[in-house]
């Protein structure tokens, strides 16, 4: 009988094997190169043969192959006599690098934004395809950034660790794509900066832990029992996990009244005051509107600006939003999803069932393609 290998497992283990590679004198890029070499053995080996100890068979043949390449390249030899002697195999040490690599991918070398498409990469997990969309770039785009970042470190030693605000960049993108789908990327993104949190008196490393608390907080109300999209006004609040909302709400708290605002602050605090409310009726819209006009000032970043015409929507009624939206570029990802809702809500339904079938046609997630698909149904009716 035979066992296919534990994609979960694998995903796990990889960056604790890419953390020992990387101590033991590996450059980022080609212990990455040798660990991928040595997940696609274990799809081959694993499943008429699968290790006691998973991680060490990974560490193993990660090195050896780490070692081959060191040895063909003769732009390495000189590293050649700190990696003659292939470790031996048995259990690696249980320890979690996975925080530490994400410092260490923030490499004083690369750019923020280099950096952040390197860890989202290499230890996050993404595909180039997401980060290119969390960016707001072109595929290639995004492809050509991460290679000029693995050219830019190779050969370089990781002894030298980058900021916290681009390891917090990197969290808050991994947790986002979590949430919008995979489950274990968000807590994943939650326990590291638990982690963080735990070890850095740092208030934007506190906003962003309560942010990711309070989102989470909805999650078993996201979707229906069918899969489908439930949106924020129409989810059962009886739900919503207050256990995690008090938690971040405290959290928040704390680090608002260190008078350091950042941008993670100013997204919690929108995140709690939706928490709050009992009903979506009873939601503080002008309130919210005040803080996305923080986080304006802020990031100045156009999905805020976008979001921000949704509040001003509610506030100020939906000619308003209309008028707050008119300022923004149209090709902006979610620009016609807002555009429909807002059109709705003004009385004008041929235009919002019009808008909401472009705005699926552009979503990339399914659930929410289906959801704009419903609602442009439903218009029609």
């Amino acid at each position: 009988m035979t066992t296919e290998p534990d994609e979960a497992l694998l995903r796990s283990l990889t960056p604790n094997v890419l953390g020992i590679l990387v101590r033991r004198g590996a450059d980022f890029a080609s212990a990455e190169d040798a660990v991928q070499e040595a997940l696609i053995e274990a799809v081959r080996v694993w499943p008429g043969d699968r290790p006691k100890d998973p991680k060490g068979w990974l560490v193993t043949v990660a090195w050896r192959k780490f070692l081959g390449m060191a040895r063909s390249d003769a732009a390495r030899r000189r590293r050649e006599d700190l990696v003659d002697e292939e470790p031996a195999p048995g259990p690696a040490p249980a320890v979690d690098d996975t925080l530490q690599l994400y410092f260490l991918c923030a490499h004083p070398s690369l750019t923020p934004s280099s950096a952040v498409a390197l860890t989202l990469r290499a230890v996050g997990g993404l595909t180039t395809r997401q980060i290119a969309q969390a960016y707001l770039v072109p595929e290639a785009t995004m492809a050509q950034r991460i290679s000029r970042a693995k050219r830019t470190v190779s050969g370089v030693r990781f002894d030298q660790a980058g900021d916290v605000a681009t390891v917090l960049r990197v969290l808050y993108l991994v947790f986002n794509e979590g949430y919008s789908g995979d489950v274990d990327l968000a807590a994943e993104a939650i326990r590291l900066t638990r982690r963080l949190f735990g070890s850095i008196d740092h208030p934007e490393v506190a906003g962003l832990l309560a942010l990711m608390l309070l989102h989470h907080a909805r999650r078993a109300a996201r979707t229906s029992a069918d899969g489908e999209l439930v949106p924020l006004a129409e989810q059962d609040r009886g739900a919503w996990d207050t256990r995690l909302i008090a938690e971040g709400v405290e959290i928040l708290q704390a680090a608002l009244a260190r008078d350091k605002l950042g941008e993670f602050q100013a997204q919690a605090a929108i995140a709690a005051l939706h928490a709050d409310a009992p009903t979506a009726a009873e939601t503080d819209w002008v309130q919210i509107v005040e803080w996305y006009d923080e986080l304006t000032r802020l990031t100045g970043s156009p999905v805020v600006r976008l979001n921000r015409a949704v509040a001003v929507g509610e506030a100020d009624g939906p000619r308003a939003g209309l008028a707050a939206l008119a300022e923004l570029d149209a090709s902006l990802p979610r620009y016609a999803a807002v555009a429909a809702y807002l059109h709705e809500r003004d009385g004008d339904p041929a235009t919002a069932a019009r808008l909401y079938d472009e705005a699926a046609g552009q979503a990339a997630d399914p659930a929410e393609r289906a959801h704009l698909t419903r609602q442009a149904a439903r218009l029609r009716k």
